[in-house]
């Protein structure tokens, strides 16, 4: 049985990186590319970053019941296929999703491990997503307001992590994951901290 793994966390907070840095760390863990109706921003690949699609398509996929966990967010939809789940054989399975989608499903998958990414602090944050260099002002205050809401919910979270250190940080990152699987699934750990 594969472990469900739910990383969240404001925009800004380096959650995007700490996936990254994890799934090149870890043997076993696949990541869910969500689908999405907001267009590509500069690099992003359909099918590595998000599987793009239309909003008729993403609506139409709702009513066959398609997905695990869905929101609309800053006017796009945002989702994880149920199809994952279900293809990710004997790999664990990672979703980066926000507190809406995570709650989703905790409900349905109540075995999953949570954990939530917070910046050292609000002025980290802004500062980070000013940086960025892809948002308009009103867009930055959207998200900052967004991150606010965000980050009340961090107590329903499993794991709460600070991300003051990016090395750091995807460390215990790792650790958790490591620490939970033979927990979740029952299957022991070799020395490497892969599964035997």
């Amino acid at each position: 049985m594969s472990t469900l793994f739910i990383i969240s966390g404001p925009s800004g907070s380096g959650k995007s990186t700490l996936v990254d840095l994890l799934c090149r760390r870890v043997s076993g863990l696949d990541f869910s590319v969500s689908y999405t109706t907001r267009p590509p921003r500069g690099g992003e690949e359909n099918g590595r970053d998000y599987y793009f699609t239309s909003r008729e398509e993403f609506e139409r996929m709702i009513a066959g019941n398609e997905f695990l966990e869905y929101a609309e967010v800053h006017g796009n939809y945002y989702g994880t296929a149920r199809r994952f789940l279900r293809d990710a054989g004997d790999h664990d399975l990672l979703l980066d999703i926000d507190v809406q989608g995570a709650a989703q499903v905790k409900k349905r998958v109540p075995d999953a491990v949570s954990i939530f990414v917070l910046p050292p602090d609000t002025t980290n944050l802004e500062s980070r997503l000013r940086n960025s260099g892809l948002d308009a002002e009103d867009v930055i205050r959207r998200r900052l307001l967004a991150a606010s809401r965000e980050i009340e919910n961090h107590d329903k979270y499993d794991y709460v992590l600070v991300n003051n250190s990016l090395e750091e940080c995807a460390d215990k990152l790792r650790s958790i994951v490591l620490s939970e699987r033979p927990r979740r699934s029952g299957k022991p750990l070799s020395e490497e901290g892969h599964e035997q």
